[in-house]
């Protein structure tokens, strides 16, 4: 039984040193480039009241979301297991700018089942978040700053998927169907089960019906665009949100290769929460997104205060996962015993990025392990550094 006191819970892990360092390496490189860009850091708390952390999420949200009761108020609590509503939250209630405002945030995040196959509960969620422009202009610089951000990990997208959630909504209104019809055809949608779908929409008057039925081969490269507007009803929702993806696929040719490019008008995850343009990005050894994004205008009205908004995040530990970093070098190890002049020289060598341990005596055998590779070392009265003997 004792054995079994320091188990933790599945796909909850603890992050060792040497993963811990590229995690907070990457962190930092990522946080200090948003700020180059005008986006500033912001720490929401990790719990809140239930009520306040999902309005406006959406019910994948509150699935995966833990809870608790709080033993002061009484009233029901919830870890957090999305970031970006709370970052919603500051932006509207908080803070009250009238114009535009750039939000960064990287803080622990917790589900209550992994995302998929070794996916942790726990990731390491880093975002932007652009608010106060319903221009399209926000998009193309969340998304270039998304391009960025996978440049700075060492990834590029194998892959980018864009779709846009008003061409499904203005079908569903046109065409005149209830809540749950909605519900319905949206999973068939998701779930690309065009049987289901036909069966679902055999009430459906046309074009609508037909619009839905083509939805799910609306899947490509750019020409994907010119086909859905030829097939798909000539309503101005549609036109406007076909007008979009291609004035975003034009703005990113220097961000996205051409072959990245990917449309997907069935694709509707998050549609309960997105606005307008959503988008995901791929990478070679990940079988999930690395990365989500895209508008979600009206979360910010359950605060009070409607704003436009746009932006995206991505899990640190499954980046650092699939860029494989380089092995991080060794620290430099100082002789025991100490005096003015060993402090001197350690210290300017930390001063040039290097890390540099003290060997405290009595410990011989152990400072490979301890993670160093070289050794302070001073011979004819200069100082010399060499690859480390540790026996």
């Amino acid at each position: 039984m004792s054995a079994m006191r320091w188990l933790l819970p599945e796909a909850i892990e603890d992050v060792l040193p040497g993963e811990a360092a590229q995690l907070e390496a990457l962190r930092r490189r990522l946080l200090d480039r948003f700020a180059a860009h005008g986006y500033e850091f912001v720490i929401p708390p990790l719990l809140e009241f239930v009520e306040s952390l999902l309005t406006g999420s959406g019910r994948d949200v509150d699935l995966q979301t833990f809870k608790l009761v709080d033993q002061l108020s009484g009233r029901s609590m919830g870890l957090r297991a999305d970031i970006t509503p709370q970052v919603a939250r500051i932006d509207a209630h908080l803070l009250g700018r009238e114009g535009v405002s750039r939000l960064c945030y990287c803080g622990s995040v917790v589900h209550t089942l992994p995302a998929g196959f070794q996916a942790t509960r726990e990731p390491l969620q880093i975002g932007a978040e652009l608010y106060g422009h319903s221009g399209l202009e926000a998009d193309i610089e969340i998304i270039r700053l998304l391009a960025e951000a996978l440049d700075l990990c060492a990834l590029s997208a194998s892959r980018m998927d864009f779709g846009h959630v008003g061409v499904f909504r203005a079908l569903v209104r046109h065409a005149g169907l209830s809540p749950v019809q909605e519900l319905e055809i949206f999973s068939a949608l998701q779930a690309k089960d065009a049987s289901t779908l036909r069966d679902l929409t055999a009430g459906v008057a046309e074009p609508y019906r037909s619009g839905l039925l083509v939805l799910p081969t609306l899947y490509g490269g750019r020409e994907v665009l010119v086909d859905a507007a030829k097939v798909l009803p000539a309503e101005a929702e549609i036109i406007l949100a076909l007008d979009e993806l291609n004035r975003l696929a034009d703005a990113l040719s220097g961000s996205v290769s051409e072959s990245a490019l990917n449309f997907d008008l069935a694709d509707l995850r998050g549609y309960h929460y997105h606005t307008g343009v959503a988008f995901a990005a791929y990478c070679a050894g990940s079988a999930f997104a690395i990365a989500r994004g895209g508008r979600y205008d009206e979360v910010g009205l359950a605060y009070g205060r409607a704003r436009p908004a746009t932006g995206f995040s991505m899990d640190l530990r499954e980046v650092l996962r699939v860029a494989k970093p380089s092995q991080m070098r060794g620290a430099i190890l100082v002789p025991w015993p100490e005096d003015d002049a060993l402090h001197a020289e350690a210290e300017r060598l930390r001063a040039l990025g290097e890390r540099v341990m003290f060997a405290l005596p009595g410990h011989d055998g152990t400072w490979t392990a301890a993670g160093c590779d070289r050794q302070l070392m001073r011979r004819n009265g200069e100082w010399i550094i060499e690859a480390l003997k540790d026996v």
